[in-house]
């Protein structure tokens, strides 16, 4: 198991960021709004509000205004206020040295696969991911309670129906992942996964088929799928075809890539680009249990 931040408290102090795409004060103002009924102290980030084209302010501004949610010790979560892109094109100027030294949660999903990969295989601290505030108008109470629950330390698991593509087995890992064409693009950088003996958790949005495709072959080829200890499949939205059909769906191309190895596989857990969207801990050690019945994750 890797380094766990402290977990939050009553009074703590949270800070709201955009490492990626542009959002505006008002966007976020729903989460802002929970985060104080949950007893926590909200700073927001310079980088709310600013715009530089799409980029919630400059590659600069956005390096900054992280870093300085890293570097300061009364902050002990950084919430990850959306995704897009961007996230990638600050990150080799991010200095770690105080956040090792006063861990801290760091929240987001999507394009926050780079930080939690990066932060998980080079630094070994645990990181949450979950909805981010421009979903929370959106996102379900269920997904909300377990962000929560990860922050203040209580204890999430899951049941999940039984899916036809499902492979039986029991695994015990730690967990890696997240969006598929983060993981796909960052394999051969020194942010890469180190998949051996992990849990490979996978979630992805608005891809051709084909080029779904094509990341699996990715990560097969890399040799990033023959190790795993199991698989956790989350949503795949709005995945187009062209065309001419591809002739599978999200699912079943994943499942194709698969079929070479022996470990455990759980489709159709809610995580990723969908309201339904719950906490996992990336780096946390977990169990999946996947049996005819159905699948449990704790």
């Amino acid at each position: 198991m890797l380094l766990q931040p402290p977990h939050l408290k009553k009074g703590d102090r949270i800070y709201i960021l955009s490492t990626a795409r542009k959002i505006t004060v008002r966007e976020i103002a729903p989460a802002v709004e929970t985060f104080k009924q949950w007893g926590l102290e909200v700073t927001v980030g310079e980088t709310i509000g600013k715009q530089d084209n799409q980029y919630a302010g400059t590659d600069t501004e956005r390096l900054q205004d992280f870093q300085q949610a890293v570097d300061d010790p009364s902050v002990k979560a950084i919430i990850c206020a959306r995704g897009g892109y961007g996230t990638v094109r600050m990150m080799d100027g991010i200095n770690y040295d105080n956040f090792m030294k006063h861990p801290k949660w760091i929240v987001g999903f999507s394009d926050v696969t780079y930080l939690h990969t990066h932060i998980s295989n080079n630094i070994g601290i645990q990181s949450i991911h979950s909805l981010m505030p421009v979903q929370f108008p959106k996102g379900t109470p269920e997904a909300i309670e377990t962000l929560r629950k990860e922050l203040f330390g209580e204890k999430n698991s899951y049941d999940i129906p039984f899916h036809t593509l499902n492979r039986k087995g029991d695994a015990n890992g730690i967990l890696i992942g997240g969006n598929l064409s983060i993981l796909y693009s960052i394999t051969g950088t020194r942010s890469g996964m180190n998949t051996f003996g992990k849990i490979l958790f996978l979630e992805d949005i608005d891809e051709y088929r084909y080029h779904v495709d094509r990341m699996m072959i990715n990560l097969k080829r890399s040799g990033k799928l023959q190790d795993l200890a199991g698989v956790i499949v989350g949503s795949f939205s709005e995945i187009k075809d062209n065309a001419i059909p591809f002739g599978k769906d999200a699912y079943e191309i994943v499942a194709e890539h698969l079929q070479a190895y022996n470990y455990p596989v759980c489709f159709g857990f809610p995580a990723g680009h969908l309201p339904d969207n719950r906490a996992l801990v990336i780096g946390k050690t977990y169990n999946l249990s996947v049996v005819s019945s159905g699948v449990k994750i704790s």
